[in-house]
């Protein structure tokens, strides 16, 4: 039987730990990932106690109070807090999500945070998103017409068109759901993934959209598209309840419809 190893530099050591202060009632645990590329050490995970007497009530609170009360060395990315930046994204005990939407409270024990599966990691809780966000771009993400646009308006659409994109234009692109894929895990070099096939499946069926023909050719492809094997992670995991699975699969209708007439 093959057996695979991590290389020497890339196994998880015991970190330090960072007690409560003594006499602290209400104490949460919480276990974080932590590599620095300049200290040529291996990864660790640190173990802070954190007193939620005085902490609000989100993962990101308890990762914000470790930075400005205990460890400020520790490195994360974070924006809106409300969860619509999509910055926060990051693997909370097993599953991906937003720290800054994500109760404390819907964790019963130890809090464990990495960064999100999969990824080349910059620092700490930080992944390498230029890879993701050149996939995006490559969708062509904005309206294509081939029409000169109106000389009094803009380009309008019926409410029932404007209800297609429901589901799809809350995408924030964190990332959460194309790194939870096994099969973008394994072909994300040429696997758009599920986030940014939702983006795709998007402009596809916006009316205001003269470009819809080019957009499928662009797709249809044995491995932008196709590597999907509806696993579902991706709509498990989605911290804003959308379903990549099901645009995917509609991306795909949509090219069967095509070839059929």
């Amino acid at each position: 039987m093959a057996e695979f190893t991590l290389p020497k530099n890339s196994v998880l050591i015991e970190g330090k730990t960072f007690k409560a202060p003594q006499g602290t009632k209400n104490v949460r645990r919480f276990e974080v990932y932590r590599w620095d590329p300049d200290s040529g050490e291996n990864p660790r995970v640190d173990n802070y106690e954190l007193d939620m007497d005085s902490c609000g009530p989100m993962v990101l609170d308890a990762i914000l109070k470790i930075k400005n009360e205990i460890d400020s060395t520790l490195t994360f990315r974070r924006s809106c807090r409300e969860g619509v930046c999509g910055s926060c994204s990051m693997m909370v005990n097993g599953k991906n999500t937003l720290a800054c939407t994500k109760a404390i409270d819907s964790y019963p024990d130890t809090i464990k945070i990495f960064p999100l599966p999969h990824m080349q990691v910059v620092k700490d809780l930080v992944a390498d998103m230029t890879h993701f966000y050149a996939q995006y771009a490559s969708i062509q993400p904005w309206i294509e017409t081939q029409t000169p646009a109106p000389a009094d308006s803009e380009r309008l659409q019926s409410k029932e068109d404007r209800a297609k994109l429901d589901g799809l234009y809350e995408c924030v692109l964190c990332a959460c759901c194309s790194t939870s894929c096994p099969s973008y895990w394994w072909n994300s070099e040429r696997y758009l993934g599920p986030a940014v096939l939702l983006q795709a499946y998007r402009w596809l069926i916006d009316s205001r959209d003269e470009n819809t023909g080019a957009r499928l050719d662009e797709l249809e492809d044995p491995f932008k598209l196709y590597r999907c094997h509806t696993i579902m992670n991706c709509t498990d995991t989605c911290p804003k309840g959308l379903n990549p699975a099901k645009a995917i699969a509609e991306t795909k209708k949509l090219l069967v419809q095509r070839k059929l007439g």
